[in-house]
């Protein structure tokens, strides 16, 4: 029971619980607030019958509404009946006032005609002058903009671009926003662009000419400034030869004033000169017009370009670069080829430097100097190759001369140089090589041209004349009385004279190079050096081999060569003279000629000696014995007779030999003494290899007897001494083993010969058995 009454209390409380959940949806219903679908979706969830349920509620509360609404309407019935009779009273009032009211207005209209006219009229007027003072202010902002873009026209038309460009950013920046809603501004904005363009080819255009000029007047501007260069150094190089010149004022009077007046007429011409090209100094910028580049990289630096134009420039002048450095194929040929090609390397370099200084940042120091090691490597390697072919000297001086002005010159702009005076040291061997080739045919000419004869003076004109080209002293000699003559040949003093000309050419090269005197006077006496011992050297042993070199010309070299050995202190002096270097110098080099000359004399004596030789062996050749002949003729052959005389003239000769001392006197005897001695000794071989030949096969006693006639003139010859100096009967000796040979025969002293032999005091002790037995068998 009490379940059920539970159960019954838990169907009335959520009937309840329903009614409220329906009065609810009513009352959001009628607030018209919240959204329907909610409310509705809220009264169907999860309830079974809550359609009719709902639905029931809902006619209850419209019945309740449409009560109250009658009740309201009954209340205020009253008032709305009296509010229309009201209204009916009053139309009638309404009425005439409509009327009252459209006549006024029709009066008032009719009046305000004129004045609406007049009215519109002024605001016609109005709306003319606002719009005139709006045309007026909108033409004073177009105004700046086009008389702007009148003057960038203008300045486009008389190409001052870089005044366009700036004209250009002012309308930009400035003047065209202002107006920018008008289409010709639009058009102005388009064309801008178009005329930055315009000024960019145009610009580049003249960068190229200006590049193209450059290149083609690129070697009168290097020639200027290496004229220019070389005038600053005039006066001081002429100087410095004025000190270098005066030298060996007291043995080269007559040579010095030649000199110096030489020297004077130099120094005149060089402030001369300089006079002259004070007034006219061009420079590159006189030379060039350098516009085309400023305003090409102002341009570009405007337009935001200038990293562009920079490599372009520089991209086109390594272009250039190697085009300049690539030389001619003929360019060793002639000075004039190198002095181009040294002008157009200057004039590049000459107007990058000038870009460097006038410009920023479109060369830099670190460009150039790459761009001059690149340079500098190519040069180095263009003059090994070139100058390699250069034979004659002259042209190399001219070579040298011409790296010296193209390093003074590109030294002045900042350039390193040390690399080419490396170059000069390399240049200076060949040069002395060529040197020693020119010199080399001198001393050939001259020993061609030689008479091998004491030179002849007839008066003391002629003998100052000789030995102011030659140093020569002899106190003897100068108390004789003219005519006399000198004991050197003509040949010496040319020769001296040839090497003194060697030593200038020499110093010629060594000027300008930057070095100290002791380094000249080491240069200067390793040249000669090489002159005396390898091209001096070299002619005088070809000369004493020449077939037409006789024994007169051989002695007179011996001579020759006597003097120019004594002359090698002069030259030392002289070199001294020159760069004012003492000889006492510890590192002073000394000159090789006595060396030289005495490896002359000794084989000019050897040579002496072989064809003394070659002719007795001519004379032998001649002989005609009949060695059959049953008796001699009584006297000595013909042929015989005639080579003691050729002998006997023959060393008379050597009585010329120079003797001025007791040291050449001992030379001269020693010479004639060797001489005369192989002489014999050949004569004396010579005729017992006749006996001995193989080809003779019989001989009479008559032959033995004339033959030996023959082998005691030669002995009457050895004992006429003629050579003075033997001692005793040494020359004698050279005949004694043919005389003991012929003696054994002549007296048939066999047993003697037999019973002696071997033994000291054997009477012939030189006659070898072999050939005793070898002549007996004849």
């Amino acid at each position: 029971m009490a379940r059920k009454s539970k159960s019954n209390l838990s169907e009335l409380c959520l009937e309840e619980n329903k009614d409220q959940i329906y009065e609810n949806a009513l009352a959001e219903i009628q607030s018209f607030e919240l959204p329907l679908g909610t409310t509705v979706r809220s009264v169907y969830d999860d309830q079974p019958n809550a359609h009719q349920k709902f639905m029931e509620k809902l006619d209850a509360c419209i019945r309740n509404h449409d009560r109250e609404i009658e009740k309201m309407c009954n209340f205020h019935h009253q008032g709305f009946v009296d509010a229309i009779t009201e209204l009916l009273k009053v139309r009638a009032d309404a009425e005439k006032l409509k009327v009252q009211v459209t006549d006024t207005n029709r009066r008032l209209q009719d009046a305000g005609k004129e004045v609406i006219a007049q009215t519109e009229e002024i605001i016609r007027c109005r709306v003319q002058q606002r719009n005139i003072t709006t045309v007026v202010e909108k033409l004073q902002l177009c105004l700046p903009v086009l008389e702007m873009y009148s003057k960038l026209k203008e300045q486009m038309s008389v190409k001052r671009y870089y005044s366009a460009l700036k004209t250009m950013e002012q309308l930009e920046n400035l003047y065209l926003p202002r107006v920018s809603q008008y289409r010709f501004c639009q058009i102005m904005m388009e064309n801008l662009p178009k005329l930055r363009e315009e000024i960019k080819e145009i610009s580049m255009s003249d960068l190229k000419d200006f590049l193209e000029s450059i290149r083609k007047h690129s070697d009168r501007i290097g020639e200027t400034a290496m004229k220019q260069a070389q005038q600053q150094k005039t006066f001081s190089t002429a100087l410095q030869k004025q000190n270098n010149v005066n030298y060996g004022r007291n043995m080269h009077l007559g040579r010095n004033r030649i000199l110096e007046s030489k020297n004077e007429i130099t120094l005149k011409r060089t402030f001369e000169d300089e006079d002259e090209h004070d007034e006219e100094v061009l420079t590159a910028q006189d030379l060039v017009d350098f516009s085309p580049v400023y305003r090409c990289l102002h341009i570009y630096s405007v337009l935001g370009d200038g990293e562009v134009f920079e490599n372009y420039y520089r991209k086109q002048r390594r272009k250039q670069a190697r085009l300049v450095l690539q030389p001619q194929s003929s360019m060793h040929e002639t000075v004039e080829g190198y002095r181009r090609y040294f002008s157009q390397i200057v004039g590049f370099f000459v107007v990058e430097d000038h870009i460097l200084h006038v410009t920023q940042g479109l060369v830099t120091r670190t460009y150039t100097d790459e761009l001059w090691n690149m340079a500098l490597s190519k040069i180095i390697a263009v003059l090994r190759t070139h100058s390699s072919y250069c034979n004659d000297p002259d042209l190399v001086l001219e070579l040298k001369n011409l790296i010296v002005v193209f390093a003074d010159t590109l030294q002045g702009y900042g350039f390193p140089v040390n690399r080419l005076f490396d170059l000069l040291f390399e240049i200076r061997d060949q040069y002395n090589e060529t040197l020693l080739k020119k010199w080399s045919g001198l001393f050939r000419d001259i020993f061609e041209a030689d008479n091998y004869s004491p030179i002849p003076v007839a008066n003391e004109e002629e003998y100052r004349i000789v030995i102011s080209k030659f140093p020569f002293q002899d106190p003897e000699l100068d108390k004789q009385s003219f005519p006399k003559k000198l004991p050197m040949s003509q040949s010496v003093p040319q020769i001296y004279m040839q090497v003194k000309e060697f030593i200038y050419a020499s110093l010629k090269f060594s000027e300008s190079l930057h070095r100290s005197s002791t380094e000249i006077d080491d240069m200067l006496r390793k040249s000669t050096n090489l002159l005396l011992t390898r091209t001096l050297s070299s002619c005088l042993q070809n000369l004493i081999k020449k077939p037409h070199i006789g024994l007169t010309e051989l002695v007179q070299i011996i001579i020759n060569t006597t003097h120019l050995e004594q002359a090698c202190k002069y030259l030392e002096d002289f070199i001294s003279n020159i760069t004012n270097i003492s000889q006492l110098t510890v590192h002073t080099a000394r000159l090789y000629g006595l060396s030289t000359f005495k490896d002359a004399r000794h084989a000019a004596e050897g040579e002496i000696y072989t064809k003394l030789n070659q002719k007795i062996d001519e004379f032998i050749q001649i002989a005609d014995y009949d060695w059959t002949m049953s008796e001699s003729d009584g006297r000595a052959s013909g042929y015989l007779m005639d080579l003691i005389n050729f002998l006997r003239s023959t060393f008379q000769v050597f009585t010329h030999l120079p003797h001025n001392n007791n040291d050449h006197a001992a030379m001269s005897g020693k010479v004639a003494q060797t001489a005369c001695m192989s002489a014999c000794q050949h004569l004396s071989m010579s005729l017992m290899q006749m006996l001995l030949d193989s080809e003779l096969k019989q001989i009479s006693m008559g032959a033995i007897q004339q033959f030996n006639l023959d082998v005691i003139q030669c002995e009457l010859f050895a004992n006429s001494e003629p050579v003075p100096g033997f001692q005793g009967d040494t020359l004698q000796l050279a005949f004694i083993d043919l005389r003991q040979l012929l003696d054994l025969f002549m007296v048939w002293d066999w047993s003697t010969y037999l019973a002696d032999y071997g033994q000291a005091t054997s009477k012939y002790l030189r006659v070898n058995p072999s050939t005793a037995l070898t002549l007996l068998e004849k």
